[in-house]
């Protein structure tokens, strides 16, 4: 088994692949100004097992296009819409966040929690735009220096995992220089990291290795992912996602 399938078999049974929770969600909501409607059109970029998803289509009402490339979380996306009575307002696509097949202007939202660091912020904003409506809202999270400066075995650890590792005015330049208007800001909160992230992952440790006998690949991944919530539990005062909300502006 190679390690993105090991990956995948770890985080299938989280609720979350990255930090985030249904408060942060409902709060990026408020601040984007997206009103319930039936009409709403949003896509949903890495959604994972659909945790946001879920909350888009339950508090607007929307019409949630929810894409990711890994056809084993979509499954469970569509199992947790189908147990939730949001099977009609929450269609899966199994695509690559770089190839997207839509069309100029269709969505009203661009939404990506934890996952556009797999395109890069500004490619992902810069590509993303053409899909939405003029006016359109794109809102996604992303790992964010909260500091201007911070202890070097953070800054090393993070320069290497994503070089895009950025202050929140540097994002917001590059919204701007993008054509976007920012429109809302917010620091994720600890429990979004530890209670919603964390903590559930570190339960599924033992199980995990245990289904792979202690294998060489997957001991070296819970290893690496020890060495991350080492880093965020000792440094979070300097690092956590800043979830930015910004419109399309023609």
């Amino acid at each position: 088994m190679d390690d993105l399938q090991l990956l995948i078999d770890l985080h299938l049974d989280g609720s979350r692949q990255g930090p985030g929770s249904e408060a942060v969600t409902r709060q990026a909501i408020t601040l984007s100004g997206l009103e319930p409607s039936s009409d709403l059109r949003i896509a949903d970029i890495g959604c994972g097992t659909g945790a946001s998803a879920l909350v888009l289509a339950h508090d607007l009402g929307a019409h949630v296009t929810a894409v990711d490339f890994l056809p084993d979380f979509l499954e469970r996306l569509n199992a947790a819409a189908n147990i939730a009575g949001l099977g009609d307002r929450i269609e899966t696509l199994e695509a690559s966040m770089e190839a997207l097949p839509f069309e100029a202007g269709q969505f009203d939202a661009f939404w990506a929690e934890g996952a556009i660091y797999n395109i890069g912020f500004e490619a992902g904003a810069a590509a993303w735009k053409r899909y939405l409506k003029p006016g359109g809202v794109l809102a996604v999270s992303e790992l964010t220096w909260l500091t201007h400066d911070r202890p070097a075995e953070l800054q090393a650890h993070w320069d290497a995992q994503y070089p895009e590792v950025d202050t929140a005015s540097a994002k917001m330049a590059v919204l701007e220089r993008l054509g976007y208007a920012p429109v809302g800001y917010f620091v994720l909160p600890d429990s979004a990291w530890l209670d919603h992230y964390y903590r559930p992952m570190q339960q599924r440790f033992s199980g995990f290795l245990d289904r792979h006998a202690n294998s060489e690949a997957a001991m070296a991944i819970v290893a690496a992912e020890e060495t991350e919530i080492s880093l965020y539990e000792r440094y979070r005062d300097f690092v956590s996602y800043g979830f930015y909300i910004a419109r399309r502006v023609d």
